[in-house]
């Protein structure tokens, strides 16, 4: 079904307000009437017939540390618990058991990078459907095998899903071949909103429901369901800061594509939302917000050390926007509150960088510049300070040609783990009773946002100045060592 505004009917229509840090969107409901979108409910109660004996119906549980730390009750909804280890298996699920007897002898195509591949070659394999994917490049290779171990007939093709898609929808190799869109055909969307049902069915008090944002089939599905059976129960949409398309498309009225960069939240990386699923979620969810790469780093990190799990940036959004500093973090105290962790498929290499960026939002990773004594024991005596406050050297770098003061001081760059902000604040103000230091300088390219990977429009970085507490200026960044180095203001 086309996105399209349909003028506005007789009937009175109610508002929601979406908000972001620059501006409020006011969105008017009621635009298109209920039993014209493209996704019904009876869509959702259908779709959990279909998928009951191929998709696990996950657990609900509450988080005793989580609701100790957001000041909420929080329950987790096991969606990485699937075969596949996301929500993705639902929609695909349910896609493949709508289509005609012929249809499922030719098979289906799809555009992935990884969970909605996935969700498709294991229930085709299962269904004996022959399932073709093409993936990017940028695909990581252990989905890629594992597409192919499910006997999917896999085509790496183009630099972003769009190129993928593209030749999907164009190459005559492919005719015939049932294209199945991973967050927006109808059959996905209400497969998606089999979760919905099943968190009020295990959690019928439910307050809120926050609900990770991409493509927005999976919010729209939910919270069609929801809305349906509890309409006083809040479902808000979680979405990366820097891939907000779902308030790019309340902007505009209609989806259209939103600045992008590369973001932990890969797989809500979705630079369009899909035109029915925006339909859907645009009537049904009560809000949308945006989360910023320190929350969702410091989201994966507390789901590791609190709850022993291994959740994918997307997959971790939610609890992001709960969590203390995040956006909706007042709004939900004491409240009943569901996170859905949609997703478990992150790649190692990728965890462990993860983890080192959750480390530095929580202040448990450190860094500081101190300028030292270029005489025997003056590296001795700085170490030894740090080892009497209890901090534990990670790294510890010094150099000399770069201090433009005094020629008998060297720079001692350290990076410092500590057991949170009290100790590193500790840590800190001894440093200052003794030594000139710099503390956590950073440089603007720390946030500066990288190429846009799917217009290749953004222009590189010009090299800008260090800048340290209270954005005091350290001199310039060497472009050879890409900004690594600072120098203490004299």
């Amino acid at each position: 079904t086309a996105c399209h505004v349909i003028p506005p009917f007789s009937r009175a229509r109610s508002s929601t307000m979406f908000r972001s840090r620059s501006l409020m969107v006011a969105i008017q409901k009621g635009i298109i009437p209920k039993h014209e979108l493209p996704v019904l409910f009876e869509d959702v109660a259908r779709a959990v017939t279909r998928i009951r004996q191929g998709v696990r119906k996950t657990g609900l549980s509450k988080s005793y540390w989580l609701s100790e730390i957001c000041g909420c009750e929080v329950y987790l909804k096991h969606e990485l618990r699937q075969f596949t280890g996301s929500f993705k298996e639902r929609g695909a699920r349910n896609a493949l058991e709508c289509l005609s007897e012929e249809q499922s002898k030719v098979g289906v195509i799809a555009a992935s990078a990884g969970n909605h591949a996935l969700a498709l070659a294991w229930h085709g394999k299962q269904m004996g459907i022959p399932v073709t994917v093409l993936m990017p490049t940028l695909a990581p290779l252990a989905k890629v095998s594992r597409c192919r171990a499910f006997g999917a007939n896999v085509v790496i093709h183009g630099a972003n899903i769009g190129e993928a898609k593209l030749l999907a929808e164009t190459d005559p190799e492919f005719a015939g071949l049932q294209y199945i869109n991973g967050y927006d055909d109808p059959e996905i969307v209400a497969g998606a909103g089999t979760m919905g049902l099943e968190i009020l069915e295990q959690l019928p008090e439910a307050d809120f429901v926050i609900i990770p944002c991409g493509g927005a089939g999976l919010l729209a599905g939910s919270a069609l369901a929801i809305k349906t059976l509890k309409p006083t129960c809040h479902v808000i949409g979680v979405e990366p800061k820097r891939c907000a398309s779902f308030l790019a498309a309340l902007e505009a009225g209609e989806p259209v594509a939103a600045p992008t960069t590369p973001t932990l939240a890969d797989g809500l990386a979705v630079p369009t939302v899909g035109g029915n699923a925006f339909l859907v979620a645009r009537e049904y969810a009560d809000d949308i917000e945006q989360v910023g790469e320190h929350e969702i780093a410091l989201a994966m990190l507390r789901l590791i050390e609190s709850e022993k799990l291994v959740v994918e940036g997307g997959g971790a959004a939610g609890l992001a926007a709960i969590l203390p500093g995040g956006p909706l973090h007042h709004k939900v105290q004491g409240k009943r509150v569901v996170v859905p962790l949609c997703g478990g498929n992150i790649d190692t290499t990728t965890l462990g960088r993860v983890i080192d960026r959750g480390l530095a939002a929580d202040e448990r990773l450190v860094r500081f510049v101190a300028q030292v004594s270029d005489q025997p024991g003056g590296i001795a005596g700085l170490t030894k300070l740090l080892a009497d406050e209890g901090g534990s050297i990670k790294d510890i770098y010094h150099e000399r040609a770069w201090l433009q003061t005094s020629i008998s001081n060297v720079q001692a760059k350290v990076i410092l783990e500590t057991t949170g902000k009290e100790h590193a604040d500790r840590i800190k103000d001894k440093l200052e009773e003794k030594y000139a230091i710099c503390w956590q300088p950073t440089t603007a390219l720390d946030n500066e946002d990288p190429i846009d990977v799917y217009s290749h429009e953004s222009e590189p970085a010009q090299p800008k100045a260090a800048v340290g507490d209270n954005n005091v200026p350290l001199g310039p960044v060497s472009e050879s060592d890409g900004g690594s180095d600072t120098r203490i203001v004299p």
